[in-house]
């Protein structure tokens, strides 16, 4: 993967184990990194590692898991088989919780709200990420949007190297969010995003024009101001547009594939020290105030 065209836009900067990351003409940035997690023993009769733990927010429709899809699709993993990934992705919408029998009448109207945090069960989403950052096989429950419930179907998430765990609210619950090395928050604007719902919930989860529309005004669009937006001051990356912003899917990329070929990159003191390849293979080098260029 060539990395002279980005590389030529980047500014990097690190000190104190922050990592500051300024590109010319987009507005990608991040704000540090994590340290190496540990390695345990093994189970499962698999390989066990603690993973890196990506969270990858942001509002309804934003690109959040086309995001995710890019990412495993430039790395390769994307159809590969379950036992043989490196990188998996897993979505909030597997922890929505059992609703009450009042409760799915009021779904079967569009009356709930499915976007406040009441309707998850975060217990369930803390418990299944610990287990997975054990380097445990998880089993994960599929969401039926249709029946708004979850399915009986489930699929096996094996021990990785990087895990991704994308949803609106995955940096709402605390106790959730402090499990993430890394946090992304896809920032797509308001528009944009209700233009891509309405076709989506219309052809794919058999709803009618008028029902998406009071659903999203009525507790979507107000839930994202209330829950899902403030969320984004814990991002310590920001991606603006979406999948269509190439440079930063590009860089977040490079940086899982030196976690998952090359180990994670390590800072020592406070200043720090960041070495890359260029699209020669020779060793580029830069420290605090560098700026890297062809």
């Amino acid at each position: 993967m060539s990395l002279s065209p980005i590389l030529s836009k980047v500014r990097v900067v690190v000190s104190c184990g922050i990592l500051s990351v300024k590109i010319s003409r987009n507005n990608f940035y991040t704000h540090k990194m994590s340290e190496k997690p540990a390695e345990h023993a093994n189970t499962n009769g698999f390989e066990c590692k603690t993973p890196f733990l990506i969270g990858v927010a942001g509002g309804t429709a934003s690109g959040k898991s086309t995001v995710c899809q890019r990412i495993m699709e430039k790395l390769g993993q994307q159809h590969k088989e379950q036992t043989e990934r490196r990188v998996v992705c897993i979505s909030q919408d597997s922890f929505y919780r059992t609703l009450k029998p009042s409760e799915r009448l009021r779904a079967e109207r569009g009356q709930f709200n499915f976007d406040h945090p009441d309707a998850f069960d975060d217990k369930k989403l803390l418990s299944t990420l610990k287990d997975i950052l054990a380097g445990k096989k998880v089993e994960v429950p599929e969401y039926d949007y249709i029946s708004n419930s979850i399915s009986h179907r489930s699929h096996t998430i094996y021990p990785a190297d990087v895990v991704l765990i994308e949803g609106i609210l995955v940096f709402y619950f605390p106790e959730v969010r402090e499990l993430f090395h890394m946090k992304l928050f896809v920032d797509t604007d308001s528009d944009t995003r209700l233009a891509r719902r309405v076709p989506r919930d219309i052809m794919e989860r058999g709803r009618d024009l008028e029902q998406v529309l009071n659903q999203y005004m009525n507790f979507v669009k107000p839930a994202f101001e209330e829950f899902c937006l403030p969320t984004k001051k814990f991002a310590d990356v920001i991606i603006p547009r979406g999948a269509d912003n190439f440079v930063a899917i590009d860089l977040i990329v490079h940086h899982i594939w030196d976690i998952m070929y090359k180990k994670r990159p390590e800072i020592n003191g406070c200043n720090g020290h960041l070495e890359v390849d260029d699209a020669n293979g020779r060793r580029m080098s830069g420290s605090s105030e560098d700026t890297l260029s062809r």
